[in-house]
């Protein structure tokens, strides 16, 4: 879709701010795709475009991840096989989107996270390396395979669902749970970006721009993770939380 030469420099600014919440706590989406819809892209094509963003986002958020020894490939991949089942099932449901009934879902959801952060910040904030599952159960493994399956079908919302899941479920600290997250996300994205090709749905140049910003926006929020530690990324949680419900359940 052509647009004005200044809305490609947007979309970079946008990203850069998508790509820091995502990377810090999750939410970025919540952003950058009402923004591709605000240019005149169809929900649909607006939902798979993001994805280009989220995918190269991702690779740069991980790799950062790992350079500060926080994610390890050889032991932190587990959850992502269920997600990436979930989320090609969730992929193929995506080309039919219903908008309003989505956003009250996600706006739900969204303040269910909040109160949670809020009235028990103890669950996110205390380093519970002891309490870590080495190795997932079976009920972990199904929760994931439809967080990822929400994940395929529309990413607005999945990394509070899989910050929930790795810091509440399995006993990771926020700062881990961030970079398995983004490890996950990045995963199952492949597989949904293939389908969302095969129908067509992809603007590539909206997608590209969106992701040059995502990716420096990624890095910052690394950085800016590893020097506040988890009480730094539940701050930026709930600010984010709190605006996004509001956003998503005000017309209700």
């Amino acid at each position: 879709m052509a647009m004005e030469w200044y809305y490609y420099f947007a979309l970079v600014g946008v990203g850069l701010v998508a790509g820091v919440i995502n990377a810090m706590a999750a939410g970025g989406s919540m952003l950058s795709l009402p923004f591709l819809i605000f240019l005149g892209l169809p929900a649909n094509i607006a939902n798979a475009t993001n994805r280009v963003a989220i995918l190269f986002q991702n690779i740069v958020g991980v790799n950062s991840f790992r350079q500060e020894k926080v994610f390890d490939l050889k032991t932190d991949y587990r959850l992502a096989l269920p997600a990436v089942v979930g989320a090609i099932i969730g992929a193929l449901f995506a080309v039919e989107i219903d908008p309003q009934l989505l956003e009250t879902i996600i706006g739900f959801v969204m303040l269910f996270m909040l109160l949670i952060i809020i009235f028990k910040p103890d669950a996110w904030v205390k380093k519970q390396v002891g309490k870590v599952n080495k190795k997932p159960s079976l009920i972990q493994y199904i929760v994931f395979f439809f967080i990822g399956m929400y994940g395929g079908f529309i990413q607005l919302g999945v990394g509070f669902l899989l910050l929930g899941g790795l810091v509440l479920g399995c006993g990771y600290d926020l700062v881990k749970a961030n970079a398995i997250k983004l490890f996950i996300v990045l995963v199952y994205t492949i597989f949904a970006i293939v389908i969302f090709i095969f129908h067509d749905q992809i603007d590539w140049l909206s997608g590209l721009m969106l992701a040059c910003g995502n990716m420096l926006g990624a890095w910052i929020g690394v950085k800016f993770t590893m020097k506040g530690g988890a009480k730094l990324v539940r701050y930026v949680l709930i600010v984010v939380l709190a605006l996004i419900t509001v956003k998503l359940l005000v017309g209700l």
